[in-house]
């Protein structure tokens, strides 16, 4: 039996950054809100003295347990999805705060071309630059018109850089001063710059000074740890919605979370959504929380498969290219756009790379967007190349040249000899949409509870290889002025596609944005054309994936979003005017 809650303003599916951000907010201007996470409960004080690599790089303690709940997967239409079963292939947040509590920090913004690649494409380059397969769209926005939302996500979170020399416009610097250099950093700048290139320290959410943020929430200064990704920050020197925006929303005393709040269903009428209904996991028990607006603010798979289980909208097909909820899935594969590169061993040079941070590093945009002619180019879009130092942990740094076996003497003299000889430079590529990557539902599996698990269909184009084998010539070219002794270049295959892996959290579609309902399923404050009181906030509404990390980007777009539903509040409903312009809520 399913117990009937009281109704709320909103209620909010997810706590990490989207979902915080809106609930942060909409309680500032006396909204009550519910958050409902399926993850357990956790603070701040949960990961002090968590340096524990066993218990989070191993068996990953802060990812969802895909034993009770996964996705499956396939590289193409004829084949058969699997579901995925190893953590080690797919990482995905859960708890309070999600993944915006193990992330690295990294805080791009993305480039003015993203936002508008197809009519940009077509002005530059004509139509039949496009791939036929290419499902790319502009999103109905402008970079000038997400600024003020970039501005205000940064300022809110402490991010910590410099001016991007070759980057867009800012109306404002970054609240605090860039990461610290290190010799290896310095190194690569230094090749960079030799060959033309413009280096800059990545943006960095690792604060780098003792900062209160807009909200009055203290972030502390980074003292370069090493325990960044995979773990919670136990100095509270990370910028993480457990530090910020959820906190933000608790003390106005309008914000109620629930933790172990499994949702599995949007309930509508078709033309307003009125609630959700959800499983607590911890006593079995249904509940249907109403609202007067619902938020979809989880992750990527999370808010296509509500969307898919709960009737609303139409399916996208493959075959007709009709419809569009599970359109346009995009990503960074770790076998693809990024983790792979050219790989440097050093017999004379010694580097400390122990010492380090999620976002400690230096990157360049010279291939980065459109930013190089691709007229004589066998690809769209580009890539940044960068070197991180994130720290080196002791069990899983273990980084040896090509050719030595796998054990026994020569193994154990090279482990130890290029233990702190080793540097790696990666690209991290822009993965177009196709008519073949796209989620549905599968047919044959299904969870705990009975519900069919989210499909994932991801085929990789010949562009998608020739963009990959781009970058990684650019990362050879930059470590051979590095002075590596042995550089190992990784290769991308002719046949090479994609292999069921989800290292990152790096997933984007589904939901996607733009200018009308005839390509979209929400408009620029992400709220959904055909139900004007659901709201779907996050990566699910980006029609393409950039080459920059999203979370800066979706931090910013949250920001709009709520502002949106704050208006919808006040104009006492209807689709918010994307044409009119309006200030953001303080």
């Amino acid at each position: 039996m399913t117990e009937k809650l009281d109704k709320v303003d909103a209620v909010i599916v997810g706590s990490g950054w989207a979902g915080g951000i809106v609930a942060a907010q909409l309680t500032k201007k006396g909204h009550k809100v519910v958050v409902l996470e399926r993850g357990k409960a956790k603070e701040p004080l949960d990961y002090v003295t968590s340096k524990d690599e066993l218990r989070y790089s191993v068996r990953y303690d802060l990812m969802q347990d895909l034993n009770k709940e996964t996705i499956t997967s396939r590289n193409g239409l004829d084949k058969t999805a699997e579901p995925v079963r190893n953590n080690a292939h797919a990482r995905l947040g859960t708890d309070t705060g999600g993944a915006g509590v193990h992330w690295n920090g990294w805080a791009f913004r993305w480039l003015p071309y993203d936002f508008e690649i197809y009519s940009k494409t077509v002005e530059r380059y004509g139509k039949d630059k496009i791939p036929e397969q290419a499902t790319i769209q502009d999103w109905g926005i402008t970079y000038d018109e997400l600024e003020p939302y970039y501005d205000q996500y940064e300022k809110m979170a402490g991010i910590s850089g410099e001016k991007n020399p070759l980057g867009p416009w800012r109306s404002s610097p970054y609240p605090n001063p860039p990461m610290k250099n290190t010799p290896s950093i310095n190194l690569f700048k230094n090749a960079s710059k030799s060959l033309g290139y413009h280096p800059y320290h990545m943006p960095s959410a690792n604060v780098t000074e003792t900062y209160i943020n807009p909200d009055g929430e203290l972030i502390n200064g980074c003292v370069y740890c090493a325990f960044c990704q995979e773990y919670g920050c136990g100095f509270n020197a990370k910028a993480s919605p457990l530090i910020t925006v959820l906190p933000t929303a608790q003390k106005t005393g309008n914000l109620e979370l629930r933790n172990n709040a499994n949702v599995t269903r949007v309930t509508h009428d078709n033309a307003r959504a009125s609630g959700v209904v959800y499983t607590d996991t911890s006593t079995g028990e249904t509940f249907e929380q109403p609202a007067g607006v619902v938020v979809l603010a989880g992750f990527v798979f999370n808010n296509t498969r509500l969307l898919l289980l709960s009737d609303i909208g139409e399916p996208y097909d493959p075959k007709t290219g009709k419809g569009i909820i599970g359109k346009n899935f995009t990503g960074h594969f770790n076998n693809l756009t990024t983790y792979i590169g050219a790989h440097g061993f050093f017999k004379n040079k010694k580097f400390n790379t122990y010492m380090g941070t999620g976002a400690l590093g230096a990157t360049i945009d010279d291939f980065s967007g459109d930013h190089k002619d691709h007229s004589d180019l066998d690809f769209l879009h580009g890539f940044e190349v960068h070197y991180a130092q994130l720290g080196n942990r002791p069990i899983a740094n273990n980084h040896v040249p090509k050719g030595t076996p796998t054990w026994g003497k020569e193994f154990k003299k090279n482990s130890l000899f290029y233990y702190n000889r080793y540097l790696f430079v990666t690209p991290q590529t822009g993965f177009l949409p196709n008519k073949n990557t796209y989620m549905d539902l599968d047919p044959t599996y299904k969870d705990a509870l009975g519900n069919p698990l989210l499909r994932v269909t991801c085929e990789y184009l010949n562009e998608d290889r020739n963009r990959a084998r781009a970058g990684v010539d650019v990362c050879k070219q930059i470590m051979e002025k590095m002075g590596a002794d042995i550089i190992d270049v990784d290769e991308v295959a002719d046949d090479a596609n994609f292999d069921h892996q989800f290292y990152t959290d790096h997933f984007f579609g589904g939901a996607i944005m733009g200018e009308s309902p005839d390509n979209s399923a929400v408009n620029t404050y992400s709220q959904m054309w055909d139900m004007e009181n659901l709201f779907v906030v996050g990566g699910s509404s980006f029609p393409h994936n950039s080459n920059y990390n999203p979370t800066g980007t979706i931090g910013a777009f949250a920001y709009r979003a709520a502002e949106g539903i704050n208006t919808y509040f006040e104009q006492g409903g209807g689709l918010v005017d994307q044409k009119e312009t309006s200030e953001n809520n303080a």
